[in-house]
């Protein structure tokens, strides 16, 4: 075997392995998405991971605790039922409740 076909071999066993490792990395990162929710109302301040209207514009910018249109990721299933401070409870979509002024 001639050196350019093993260096065109290595070279095309490098990118296969690359091209794995880059849709394992894929997968798994859909899987973990797909096992959490957005959640609205239930993140404290600076601390959601986006944002969803006006006094936000993404992660780490709510202004006050608990800000309706902020969300953050939970695990799939729990959004609705945590309990917050006051009575408060998250919400699969925003809410009009503690957006500061």
């Amino acid at each position: 075997m001639s050196a350019f076909t093993k260096t065109t071999l290595s070279a095309a066993l490098i990118a296969g392995a690359m091209a794995t490792a880059l849709s394992s990395v894929a997968i798994s990162t859909n899987a973990e998405a797909a096992e959490k929710e957005k959640c609205f109302g239930v993140s404290l301040a600076g601390k959601n991971d986006c944002a969803a209207g006006p006094g936000t514009t993404c992660a780490g910018t709510s202004k006050v605790d608990y800000q309706g249109n902020a969300w953050s990721l939970v695990p799939a299933g729990t959004c609705e039922t945590m309990e917050l401070d006051g009575g408060r409870k998250g919400s699969l979509a925003a809410l009009e409740r503690d957006i500061p002024a």
